[in-house]
């Protein structure tokens, strides 16, 4: 059974279309790319995924999150979903953390309440360690004093590994990348992808990783769907879709992607 099975869903604002008929299965332990210029409903296809749609954005069809119908689902079902079955990692961290409050607290607040939905109880010490052991994970120095900081005092890279703590400290089933590397620079992109892919691999999660990048989405994911303003143009496996694009708007983005790394020297 595929962990998220998006069958046919619309999104629309008003009159206005923003995604139409969109398909998209992920199983357990699979890593798929969704990808498209800014503006294609990369983002509110995930947000869709996960019950989090913005006011005013109404969806149609259908969307199964662990077995779970979300399309119309209250909250109290779509919280139990939350956390467990997936997590996201969004694109700007300064913006997802609470800027006033340490940073431990904000990666212990989701062990504490994975916990107890296990019907564990965490006390204060086992769940410092716990965050410890976290910021560890994600390869983040001198866990103790990262976890007194405040987000503003981190620099972006420390920040989108802190969010990634977070998103694996609920131990989810499908993790949900969205952009998680646009507002970092070259060197620090390398270090979090690598970071991801490992996370991934070792933890046996599922992946949604959504980006623009086409040349990082190809480190990361096995098959990809490219959408254009709202419809799925081509999909398949990376290597095959890359290589060989069959939908001219794929063919475009690849080029651009090309002649951008070109410019680059191939740095990239």
């Amino acid at each position: 059974m595929s962990l998220l099975a998006i069958d046919h869903l619309t999104l629309s604002a008003g009159a206005q279309t923003l995604v139409s008929g969109l398909s998209l299965a992920i199983a357990a332990g699979e890593r798929v790319g969704l990808i498209g210029e800014s503006g294609s409903g990369k983002s509110l296809t995930a947000m869709a995924a996960t019950g989090l749609l913005p006011p005013g954005i109404t969806a149609a069809g259908s969307v199964l999150l662990g077995g779970r119908q979300v399309v119309g689902a209250p909250d109290r079902v779509l919280d139990r979903l939350r956390g467990t079955v997936t997590a996201t990692i969004f694109q700007e961290p300064l913006t997802a953390l609470d800027p006033l409050l340490r940073v431990g607290r904000q990666v212990a607040e989701p062990l504490r309440r994975r916990a107890a939905r296990d019907g564990r109880t965490l006390d204060r010490h086992q769940l410092r360690r716990d965050v410890q052991a976290l910021l560890e994970q994600v390869a983040l120095p001198h866990p103790e004093r990262i976890a007194r900081a405040y987000p503003h005092e981190l620099s972006g890279g420390q920040r989108q590994r802190i969010a990634i703590a977070m998103a694996l400290a609920c131990q989810p089933q499908l993790l949900i990348a969205d952009e998680p590397t646009t507002a970092l620079d070259v060197t620090t992109q390398a270090e979090i992808l690598k970071l991801l892919d490992t996370l991934v691999r070792e933890r046996g999660m599922a992946l949604l990783f959504i980006s623009h990048d086409l040349p990082i989405v190809a480190q990361v994911v096995q098959r990809v769907v490219v959408l254009r303003r709202g419809v799925a143009v081509e999909r398949g496996p990376v290597e095959e879709v890359f290589a060989r694009p069959r939908h001219e708007y794929t063919g475009a983005l690849v080029a651009a992607a090309r002649a951008f790394d070109a410019a680059l020297g191939g740095s990239r």
